[in-house]
């Protein structure tokens, strides 16, 4: 991976993620849900919907939940128009569910922020929840 970064360090192109790089998440599983069809990847959608989320184009996409990993970083200024915060200015969650909205959960925030493997195994559970509710 270190010499793939320093390459295109080298080479002044933007770098990419490091799932990119590492290859993480691209387990036997998520190949199969690929593979499958139930799995599929879209770009960023613009906004999110009573009903799911939408993108610019006029596509939508219906959801139940919204499973947001936030990278380790409260970085959470674009889901402002849901008025999450409560009023000491925090987003209360119990573990990874968003107390002011159950559909959403917040992987990478709070505790489930601490290391990777908490990440993980928060990510687990709010599958889980999720897929368990709907």
């Amino acid at each position: 991976m270190t010499d793939q970064v320093d390459e295109r360090v080298r080479a002044g192109l933007p770098l990419r993620s490091v799932v990119s790089y590492t290859g993480i998440g691209r387990t036997d599983a998520v190949v199969a849900a690929e593979a499958r069809g139930v799995m599929v990847a879209h770009p960023l959608f613009d906004r999110i919907t009573p009903t799911g989320i939408a993108w610019n184009s006029g596509e939508t996409l219906a959801a139940d939940a919204i499973l947001w990993c936030t990278g380790f970083r409260p970085a959470l200024s674009h889901l402002a128009p849901l008025h999450l915060r409560g009023p000491a200015g925090g987003i209360v969650v119990d573990d990874t569910r968003v107390a002011a909205d159950p559909r959403i959960f917040l992987v990478g925030y709070g505790p489930s922020a601490a290391s990777l493997i908490s990440s993980h195994r928060a990510a687990r559970h709010a599958v889980t929840y999720a897929l368990s509710t709907a």
